[in-house]
């Protein structure tokens, strides 16, 4: 009888540690998942937006860098600065 207590004791923060990884661990690490795979499959000609807000369009790329061509030049930065969902709605207006 004294397991079935010390488990009782245990139970409301095994029941938290589920409910926050399901509402909030998981997510995040779909996300992730989505960000990487959108980072990878970025190709030359892509319009794109930064997590900055400067709309641009790829004109080369890297393993990790991308140069994006703007009314101003051109400029180079990381592939993880460019923004997944503004892109993605950048794209779907045109």
């Amino acid at each position: 009888m004294e397991g079935l207590g010390q488990l009782g004791q245990f139970a409301p923060f095994l029941l938290m540690f589920v409910v926050i990884y399901f509402f909030m661990i998981r997510p995040q690490q779909k996300r992730a998942k989505q960000e990487k795979a959108f980072e990878s499959a970025l190709k030359v000609g892509d319009k794109v937006i930064t997590k900055s807000g400067l709309h641009g369009k790829v004109s080369e790329l890297s393993d990790t860098t991308v140069v994006i061509e703007t009314m101003a030049g051109k400029l180079k930065m990381e592939r993880s600065a460019i923004s997944m969902e503004m892109s993605a709605t950048l794209n779907k207006k045109a």
